[in-house]
């Protein structure tokens, strides 16, 4: 799938958008403006433009004001209350709400804080979806990073791996051999926005 198949895709995005920022003086990663707009909105529009039309948004610092804040027409919010610690729980929260909406296909995930991964990364991942047992990420030079697909065969064992900040690296670690690595070096820069140093990716 390229970004001009409209096609709809069965796979669902899941943007895990629940960071406080704690190294960033506690800006909610989400609300990070950019290009005149917060954060998560970029991050939602990539996962549409690339191809998932089902985006569920994970919340948790600041939820209430992203809510007030971010246009995210369309888009299923998920709170979750245990954001402080760590993405392993808003892994969790996204996975049982796709489960929730009865999506049995896979899951696209994408991180707020990561503003060079757009719309073309986001599509090339989603083209390697086969069937609920795929398992694929994006690398970067050779080096996986995000998106990362979990078909939903695996969502159990992941929501069961996922704790503190490890979310699913250890689950993807352990089944290495199995992951589908998509190059998106030549179209994305996996970069997190995680110190103030970090701000100038911004625009």
């Amino acid at each position: 799938m390229d970004g001009n198949d409209h096609a709809e895709s069965p796979v669902a995005g899941l943007l895990l958008a629940a960071g406080g920022g704690r190294r960033l003086g506690g800006r909610p990663k989400a609300l990070l403006p950019h290009r005149g707009r917060p954060l998560v909105e970029h991050a939602v529009r990539s996962l549409r433009e690339g191809g998932c039309e089902r985006v569920h948004v994970v919340l948790g610092a600041a939820a209430d004001e992203v809510r007030a804040r971010a246009e995210l027409p369309g888009c299923v919010l998920v709170d979750n209350p245990q954001w402080r610690s760590g993405m392993g729980s808003s892994l969790r929260a996204g996975l049982a709400s796709l489960t929730a909406a009865s999506i049995h296909s896979a899951a696209l995930v994408t991180l707020v804080d990561q503003p060079g991964i757009g719309p073309a990364a986001v599509a090339r991942v989603l083209a390697a979806y086969g069937s609920p047992d795929t398992l694929a990420a994006a690398s970067y030079g050779g080096e996986r990073g995000h998106p990362v697909l979990f078909g939903a065969r695996h969502w159990a064992a992941v929501a069961a791996d996922a704790t503190g900040d490890q979310g699913a690296r250890g689950y993807l670690r352990s089944h290495a051999r199995d992951i589908a690595l998509v190059e998106c070096g030549d179209v994305a820069q996996g970069y997190d926005i995680d110190t103030e140093e970090d701000l100038s990716h911004l625009e």
